[in-house]
């Protein structure tokens, strides 16, 4: 960009501040309730008052919602009309393929059923506090997904279109590209995950990969590898199983982990075999970030920046951006969340499931010599279902060191359906269900003895 403007300057720097407070910038809050102590983020902050403000009529919304989409996607599919087929984000969101149809139909009648508890105690495996109920409840996950994603979609063009990603990932590409064969901007994802929230992670990430900005595999490698658990409910988490004086090394066993599990991931199916292409079908190109002969790379990090800023200079597009932004994810990623999660809470709650699947586990705990080896198994699997489970079965189990484990290996194993599984499925990013459940083995696989060998020089 030849001879930049000091207002050329002032779009790129002020929205991306605004952005980096928002997103990125860590608070700490106290719960008037109880008064615990935890680190968030101004958008999280947001979100929190909205939930205290209205969050018992959200559920009512969110089923709303679910139902509509549901409506809207059957007659997009039968009746094809011309105000759907022939504008790209409502034929993106409602003309999907068969089984999404499917999918948001048993959404809609989920959450029916959970919201108005119709069929009483016939249909309590679907409605129940443990199930249906925990994700629409008044401080459930959809509800708190309707809050989260209401502001992060609102403001997530200051972070995506003012050349912050540009400027960060010019700088970043020498390090994410070798440990992690990623683009320099995908470190804002993970940034913004780590101090917020997976959700907020998946949220970037699939924007990033429907504006071409990221591969097939780059999307698929960054959600599931990247979506990490926020420090505030690895707190939670934690506390929960009744290791809080641990946190410090637990979080840094979580990050160790992590990180080994972040290298090895991207090298090795499933995602090693996803296609190199952008979702435009062009190839991959690993030359993107390359600083051109004769620059440094804060000068071309810059232009590039002030350039992305220059494009994006219009309030209307910014707010048309953001609409976008969020009923994507209200009406595209809900319906999912609703569908698969009462599913995989149901597996959970109701049957033997993943006390069978966990099984395999019992010889692999028992050679790395992990206390209640048996009890402890099924905690390895569960959590594909909600991140929260291990916690709630493991805080029984008498050994210290075995519920450090299992506390770990949770926050480790990323993929859990009743959020950010659900999430992936229901974006554009393409992973399946049959690669989310690989991943989720393999991370469990790959961070388990690293976590145990922790958990022995602690206890």
């Amino acid at each position: 960009m030849k001879n930049p403007t000091a207002l050329d300057y002032v779009r790129f720097i002020i929205p991306s501040l605004i952005g980096i407070f928002l997103f990125m910038t860590p608070f700490p809050t106290t719960d008037p309730e109880t008064g615990d102590r935890s680190v968030t983020i101004p958008i999280a902050i947001l979100s929190n008052w909205l939930l205290d403000t209205m969050g018992s009529i959200i559920p009512a919304i969110m089923t709303f919602i679910i139902v509509l989409t549901a409506v809207l996607t059957l007659f997009a599919r039968l009746a094809k009309p011309s105000f759907v087929m022939k504008n790209d984000f409502t034929h993106n969101l409602f003309f999907v393929s068969w089984f999404w149809v499917v999918v948001r139909v048993i959404a809609a009648v989920f959450v029916l059923i959970t919201f108005f508890q119709i069929g009483g105690s016939a249909t309590e495996a679907i409605w129940s506090e443990y199930t249906g109920g925990l994700l629409l409840a008044n401080d459930g996950l959809l509800t708190l997904l309707f809050a989260v994603f209401l502001f992060a979609g609102m403001f997530l063009p200051l972070l995506l279109n003012f050349g912050l990603l540009e400027w960060f990932g010019t700088f970043m590409a020498k390090i994410m590209r070798p440990l992690f064969k990623l683009p320099g901007r995908s470190s804002i994802d993970a940034l913004a995950s780590w101090l917020g929230d997976g959700t907020i992670g998946v949220l970037l990430t699939n924007k990033q990969y429907q504006d071409g900005h990221y591969s097939k595999r780059e999307a698929a490698v960054i959600g599931t590898t990247f979506s990490i658990v926020s420090i505030t409910f690895s707190i939670v988490v934690i506390e929960t199983i009744g290791l809080g004086s641990y946190f410090v090394p637990f979080y840094l066993t979580v990050a160790l982990a992590g990180f080994v599990a972040a290298i090895i991931m991207p090298r090795i199916p499933p995602l090693s075999m996803k296609k190199k292409t952008y979702i435009t079908e062009r190839e991959e190109d690993d030359n993107l970030e390359e600083v051109p002969h004769g620059k440094s790379r804060i000068q071309h990090g810059t232009e590039m920046a002030l350039a992305a800023a220059k494009r994006n200079n219009s309030a209307k597009k910014f707010a048309v951006d953001g609409g976008k932004n969020i009923l994507d994810m209200w009406l595209g990623v809900a319906p999912v969340v609703m569908a698969f999660g009462t599913i995989a809470l149901i597996l959970a709650e109701e049957t033997s499931t993943f006390v069978i699947l966990g099984a395999p586990f019992v010889p692999i705990l028992e050679l790395l010599q992990i206390p209640h080896a048996a009890e402890a198994a099924q905690t390895m699997v569960v959590g594909f279902a909600d991140m929260f489970l291990p916690a709630i079965i493991g805080e029984s189990i008498p050994s210290e060191m075995t519920r450090f484990v299992i506390a770990a290996v949770s926050v480790t194993q990323l993929i859990y359906m009743s959020e950010v599984g659900g999430l992936l499925l229901g974006s554009k990013i393409p992973v399946s269900l049959l690669d989310l459940i690989l991943i989720f083995l393999l991370r469990t696989l790959i961070t388990l003895p690293i976590i145990a060998g922790v958990a022995h020089l602690l206890f």
